[in-house]
């Protein structure tokens, strides 16, 4: 593939005309038509609307734009990588997380092995769920850290911490003193939910769902923090777990939901991975603190 072609289409997308692209790439107008023309016909795919004045990017160029972006990053990485082998520095680990732990869970592991194993070189991604196991059995990454069952056949998981439901309450809320919530109680507040295909969503709908309640007002936020946050604010109540609210302190009450729900998170790996030193102890950072956490709290149960 044309790498430039690659880079045209990228510039022209996410600055939104030829014209701009041209510009950024020190290349005419129509060289910069020609190479996106091209990489269309190598793709067979339409990226761009040309029906109109202005360039309109097609659904298949929106979902390829992402990943275009992707693979240019990548790219952009070859003259460092190549300088740390120059040097002798070939070590790495390559991680991707869950949103939702990424905080509370992998930052502060990942921190530690940083301060353990400075020569080696560390990435952590962020991904939502439904990507993060495509791409680990690409062998794009080294270990995952998420929510299981993941039911890929090229990934392998281990378990390592299950959580319980929480009704994440504002700190003034009627309810945020009592042992435990059901979700015939809550069905009359303001309920932050998560956007539909996402984990804490169908959590939240099943609370409510089994209970044979539905929410009387409802909002839709794309992250679990992000709902914390607004709980925080004062602008309703969500369904989460300690992991996801322990930023916000007591800035919000974590309330137990009735009857019990739990969630498993664990670690995923490529099937055909093989360990070295740097995944070995990160496994061992995290197991000992979940461990720590877990004998800290009611709500998190260690699995390892």
């Amino acid at each position: 593939m044309n790498t430039k072609a690659l880079r045209a289409f990228h510039h022209a997308f996410s600055e939104g005309s030829v014209a701009a692209a041209s510009r950024t790439m020190h290349l005419s107008q129509p060289a910069i038509s020609r190479l996106i023309s091209g990489l269309e016909a190598e793709l067979k795919l339409q990226l761009f609307d040309r029906s109109g004045r202005c360039l309109s990017p097609t659904n298949e160029g929106l979902a390829f734009y992402r990943e275009a972006g992707r693979i240019l990053d990548n790219l952009d990485e070859i003259p460092r990588i190549a300088g740390e082998i120059r040097a002798g520095r070939t070590e790495s680990l390559r991680i991707v997380t869950m949103p939702r732990i990424a905080q509370f869970l992998s930052a502060p592991a990942v921190a530690q092995l940083i301060q353990e194993c400075p020569d080696v070189n560390v990435s952590l991604d962020v991904r939502a769920r439904r990507e993060s196991g495509k791409w680990l059995a690409g062998r794009e990454y080294d270990i995952g850290i998420g929510a299981l069952p993941v039911s890929h056949p090229e990934i392998r998981t281990v378990p390592l911490i299950r959580v319980r439901a929480l009704a994440i309450l504002p700190k003034a809320h009627p309810l945020s003193d009592t042992d435990h919530v059901t979700a015939d109680q809550l069905a009359n507040d303001t309920v932050i939910r998560l956007m539909h295909g996402l984990l804490l969503r169908d959590q939240l709908d099943d609370t409510f769902n089994s209970a044979g309640v539905t929410p009387a007002n409802t909002h839709e936020v794309s992250s679990s923090q992000l709902a914390c946050a607004l709980v925080a604010e004062g602008g309703g109540i969500t369904i989460a777990d300690e992991m996801v609210a322990s930023p916000f302190g007591d800035r919000v009450a974590t309330v137990p939901i009735e009857p019990e729900k739990w969630m498993t998170f664990g670690l995923l790996f490529p099937k055909t991975s093989e360990s070295n030193d740097a995944t070995a102890r990160f496994r061992e950072i995290l197991v000992w603190f979940v461990k720590r956490v877990s004998a800290e709290s009611e709500t998190m149960q260690s699995l390892t």
